[in-house]
């Protein structure tokens, strides 16, 4: 079986790198001056216990496809049908991205998708490098059929990113696993705007609680911290690396990059919607959607927002 990491960055480019490191055939795909880089010189994975450069086979776009071929979707939300567009239809495709929306999104144009949840903490803010601090193991990853079950394939996936470097679970609930981690998530977009400042922590805190409340009233179900906790152990600490400054999540290191877009749409953008759909207020996550596609999209560094400016914000939507 041959894996095609559709997006090579901190997430893909981990798992494309453990793949490769236990034994498997892959295939990553990657744009600009990360795909020159990887090419040219090979993906370094730096972790608290090695500094390796793989050389993995890299590909800026759709290349010839085998029945054995399985798709890991790696990019942002809001590049999920660009990114798959491309490519057959015929080929499984594994959602390792944040987010409830895009297993839906990608079951309308391919029949066998597959959720995966990923708690892999990592960072790529340099062209060829991928850093991955988690400790012993680089990340925990569920994996199950969409919209639920296990099946071979699931279960063969699984096995295979088990076998370097990475926890690997086959979970016929695996959409339970993205709610909890999406209620994570909705922090991302806190830590974008306002960096780690005091008064970060209850921002976040708010964003979570007010989803929760969704969640209840429209009976959908989520993994709890404590679940987490139970699956993971110790198995997966955050370590610092020596010499590696860590950044934050995935939302911060969109503006620390410049990307022009985030992904705050399908995470903090989730709980407005089904919000919407069941007759909830969400002001809270509304406020941090708007606030930071719009840092997003004028180009703005991370950090860029007072905290007490964002909280006014929260407040007066709340208040109205």
């Amino acid at each position: 079986m041959r894996y095609i990491v559709i997006g090579a960055g901190a997430v893909g480019g981990t798992i494309g790198a453990r793949l490769h490191q236990g034994g498997h055939e892959v295939v990553l795909v990657a744009r600009g001056a990360h795909r020159e880089a990887l090419e040219r010189d090979g993906l370094r994975l730096i972790t608290p216990d090695s500094d390796e450069t793989l050389r993995i086979p890299t590909a800026s776009g759709p290349i010839p496809t085998r029945d054995d071929d399985v798709l890991i979707l790696a990019t942002k939300s809001q590049d999920t049908l660009a990114a798959l567009d491309p490519w057959p239809t015929d080929l499984p495709v594994v959602c390792a991205q944040n987010g409830v929306a895009n297993e839906r999104t990608v079951l309308r144009r391919s029949e066998r998708v597959y959720g995966m949840c990923v708690w892999l903490p990592s960072q790529h803010l340099e062209p060829g490098v991928v850093a991955a601090h988690g400790h012993p193991y680089s990340g925990l990853l569920h994996v199950g059929r969409y919209p639920q079950g296990v099946d071979d394939l699931a279960g063969q996936i699984a096995d295979d990113l088990g076998k370097h470097g990475l926890l690997a679970r086959a979970t016929p609930d695996v959409m339970r696993w993205k709610h909890g981690k999406l209620l994570n998530n909705l922090g991302n977009a806190v830590e974008a705007l306002v960096g780690h400042a005091d008064g970060m922590a209850e921002l976040a805190d708010r964003a979570r609680a007010e989803a929760i409340g969704v969640f209840e009233h429209a009976g959908i179900p989520y993994s709890t911290p404590e679940d987490e906790r139970r699956v993971r152990g110790h198995q997966v600490d955050v370590v610092p690396i020596e010499g590696v400054r860590r950044g934050g999540g995935s939302s911060w290191q969109s503006l620390a990059r410049g990307s022009g877009s985030i992904e705050a749409d399908y995470l903090n953008g989730e709980i407005v919607l089904l919000g919407r759909e069941h007759g909830v207020p969400t002001p809270v996550n509304e406020v941090l959607r708007r606030e930071a596609n719009r840092v997003a999209r004028e180009k703005l560094p991370p950090a860029s927002m007072p905290v007490a400016e964002l909280t006014a914000l929260i407040d007066a939507r709340s208040a109205a």
